[in-house]
């Protein structure tokens, strides 16, 4: 079956609420049917990005284990670790850096949001 655009448009959003509110299961159940695991929204944030900047550890830790990309940044430059740096959540930090994260990527850096709001890494 085919979406036509608005029909993807509304998966995107309700994936994306879902991965914001730690609905591991029902996030993995919409990789399960095809959605990209490094699927963006209209503001380029991805599963990711959302389930790190809102402490969701289980849900990040299943998209990282699904293969998402630990260093897509969002359309206003921002990482996933820079994300969970800026918010405290310092087990999704050690998650996304065992996993690989740049901590030199994107505005600001993980390494200088660390120092904005001292954060250890």
């Amino acid at each position: 079956m085919t979406l036509d655009p608005e029909q993807t448009a509304r998966v995107v959003a309700l994936a994306m609420d879902l991965a914001r509110t730690g609905a591991t299961q029902e996030v993995a159940e919409f990789l399960d049917h095809g959605l990209a695991v490094d699927v963006q929204d209209t503001e380029g944030n991805t599963l990711l990005m959302l389930a790190a900047y809102h402490g969701h550890l289980d849900t990040a830790r299943m998209l990282v284990d699904r293969g998402a990309d630990v260093d897509l940044r969002n359309a206003r430059d921002q990482s996933p670790v820079a994300g969970a740096l800026f918010k405290g959540e310092s087990d999704i930090v050690r998650l996304l850096v065992d996993a690989g994260a740049d901590l030199d990527a994107g505005t600001p850096t993980a390494r200088e949001t660390a120092r904005m709001f001292g954060q250890e890494i």
